[in-house]
Order: structure tokens, then sequence, then C-alpha cells
């Protein structure tokens, strides 16, 4: 059922089990050989390596992911269902989790939520088996930073996966700079709120940070770039975005939607990011 999207040079082979995954000879699941299982690679990596967890229900998915990712770079913890994938985050917080939205019990939405709330600074990627747009629509209003429909390409999701790690860890790597006169902090003004472009933060009126995703920053800072510009949502999807997106995808009115609860003073009348009939949004700063 897992496909690779373009030729590859070497052998392919099936994998039995429900998923009959299709993959290259060389990253065949492996037996796992940590004391710990599937749940953890070598602890001297997790110090160097970022960090993924892996919350899917087919054994040999989980297998799959843990060898090719731990293969270019990353440390990889899985989890079976969301109870599992609790456990291992009070143990410690990974910098990114692949959940599956499709699982016995709780599901990946319900799970996502959850991470999001108590973790926001944690990237989210989800992973399903459902085409229809509405699950789309339903992951990226949990909080989602992207969303990956099965079955994928392992070099996709390794892609996908390396751009939302840049932009959820682009505070930190900021901060461990070295430290030279460095010029003022730019901050954008959205109404009552100010968008931080150096440490990606947006600051309600009192000075206390509002949670917004690396998703919604990037479209924020989209907006800060073009002040008084329509911009149609094509334009939004090739500047805003590091991912293909299909027409009936609304995950960009679903992000206007509730940026407008975060910095608008009546969400149902805008007056930050406006709608322009026909065309897409455009941001209108404060006059003055």
């Amino acid at each position: 059922m897992f496909a690779t999207a373009s030729p590859l040079r070497t052998p392919m082979r099936v994998s039995p089990g429900p998923l009959a995954l299709v993959v290259p000879a060389r990253y065949h699941p492996a037996q796992p050989q940590h004391p710990e299982g599937p749940y953890a690679m070598p602890e001297a990596d997790a110090n160097t390596h970022p960090v993924v967890l892996v919350v899917d229900d087919e054994p040999e998915l989980r297998s799959l992911l843990i060898e090719y990712l731990g293969r270019h770079g990353f440390t990889v913890r899985s989890a079976a269902n969301a109870a599992e994938a609790r456990e291992l985050i009070l143990a410690g917080v990974p910098d990114l989790a692949l959940l599956d939205v499709n699982m016995p019990g709780e599901n990946g939405l319900s799970l996502a939520r959850w991470m999001r709330e108590s973790h926001p600074r944690i990237g989210l990627v989800m992973l399903t088996t459902v085409g229809e747009s509405v699950d789309r629509v339903i992951g990226l209003e949990m909080g989602a930073d992207d969303y990956v429909p099965k079955p994928f390409e392992m070099r996709e999701l390794l892609a996908r996966v390396r751009a939302v790690l840049r932009r959820v860890q682009q505070p930190a790597s900021a901060a461990n700079a070295p430290t030279v006169a460095a010029p003022p902090t730019l901050r954008i003004r959205f109404g009552a709120c100010e968008l931080d472009l150096d440490e990606r933060r947006l600051i309600g009126s009192e000075g206390v940070d509002i949670e917004i995703t690396a998703a919604e920053f990037d479209l924020l800072a989209l907006f800060a770039r073009h002040p008084n510009r329509p911009l149609n949502r094509d334009q939004i999807m090739e500047q805003a975005h590091n991912r293909g997106w299909d027409v009936f995808d609304r995950s960009i009115d679903l992000r206007i939607m509730r940026l407008r609860r975060k910095i608008e003073r009546n969400p149902d009348k805008p007056e930050i990011i406006k709608t322009v009939r026909n065309v897409g949004y455009v941001f209108v700063p404060a006059a003055g």
C-alpha cells in the first residue's frame, strides 16, 4: 500500500503484513536492538540530534520510520497509541511528532490538541489514510504544522519533517548565535498585538505571549512584508508554506480565522486582516 512516488535505484521489496509497504530493500524494517525496543534510540544520540516521536498503531510503519529517520540523523521514539505517546512526552518533549489520525482509542487529532496546548513549540505533522479535505481542516485546526496523506514517499516525508523543524527551531538557533551589537528587535503591530519577527513571537496588549504555531507565524510574517497589498490564495500558499496544496484545501481560510480570533477586537468584523472579495486577504496596519 506504501508506494514510492519516483523510481529508486535500489531493489524494492514488499513487506508482509496488513499495510504491504513497498520500500527500498536497504530500508527494510529491522528488529529493535536497543533494550527499550522501538521507544528510543541510544541515549547519546538524543543529546545531538533532533528528536522525532512517531505515533502510529501499525508496527511495520513505526519500524520503517525508526530506521529511515534514524539513518538521516534523527533520534526516533515511537508509540503505538496516544497513551504511550503521553508517557513518552512526559518523560521528554520531542522536537517534532508524526501523528496518525486514525488510531484505536484516543485518535491523533485529540492527541495533537493536547500536545499543542501543553507544548506549543512541538512541530506537529499529521499522517492519515483518509483523503477527504475535512480531515486536513480539522488537523490544522488542532494546531498541526503540516499534513501528509498515506501512502507517502519517504523522501517527501523527510523533506516535510525538516521544513517544519526549521520553522519551529529557528528561535532556539537564533538564541544560541554569538552576541554582537544586534539591532533593535523588529516588531510589526497587528492591532493591539505585536509580531516579533526576530524571536517569532506574537505579543498581546499586556505584554503576554499569545500562542501561535510555526505556520501561523509564517502567515503573519508574510502579511507584515506586504502591508496594504491584497494577496490571493495562490500567493499565500506559495510564500507562506513549504508544500503543495490542492484546490479543496481550506487550510488558508482556517488559519486566517484562527489568527483573527487572536488579533482582532471582533473576529466577525475584522479590521486588521480583511477579506478582499474574489481575491484573498489584505493586512491593513493601523493608521499612524
